[in-house]
């Protein structure tokens, strides 16, 4: 299970994994927020209505789910990541802070990482850098990322992504499997 804070590079993370790595299941979360341009649905996550993500809510079908920076809700479906585990498939769930607490309470054996950026300055710099945001957006989700930071001894383990294909390596090398 991988968290950190907004912009620490998560996704950036993951997909270098998913590329060099193919083996490693990579869960794909729900969110009711709207695709960012080059995101597509089912690969990136699965988009979907408020009522949709309701009904999930309700069924049970979630195995975590929060709503993240005040505004949109994500959350993991619950039956992927039981048959992917059930196979023994070497498994990634890329979560926030207040999901990897819920998972925390249901699969307390699963390996916590946190992904840390190399400073406050460099957080800062990739959010704005993205561009993908707006300034009220932006400040919502700095906020954000100062809890999720204090929330760092909660975790496992600790990788500092000043390098994608280093963190990578060393995400995969917590998970047993041989560096490429």
């Amino acid at each position: 299970m991988l968290a950190g804070p907004t912009a620490v590079g998560k996704g950036t993370v993951s997909a270098d994994i998913r590329e060099r790595y193919p083996e490693v299941w990579l869960s794909v979360s729900a969110t009711t927020r709207p695709a960012r341009p080059g995101e597509v649905d089912g690969v990136h996550y699965h988009f979907v209505t408020e009522d949709e993500f309701d009904t999930m809510v309700a069924q049970g079908d979630l195995l975590e789910w929060a709503v993240v920076h005040g505004r949109h809700r994500y959350g993991t479906p619950r039956r992927d990541v039981e048959v992917h585990l059930a196979a023994g498939v070497p498994s990634l769930l890329e979560i926030d802070l207040q999901g990897a607490r819920q998972v925390r309470e249901t699969m307390p054996t699963a390996r916590f990482v946190f992904l840390a950026p190399p400073s406050w300055e460099e957080l800062v710099r990739r959010l704005v850098g993205r561009g993908t945001e707006g300034e009220a957006e932006r400040e919502r989700r700095l906020a954000t990322a100062r809890v999720e930071l204090a929330a760092e001894p909660e975790f496992d383990h600790v990788i500092v992504n000043d390098d994608v294909h280093g963190a990578a390596d060393a995400l995969i090398a917590l998970m047993g499997l041989p560096a490429r």
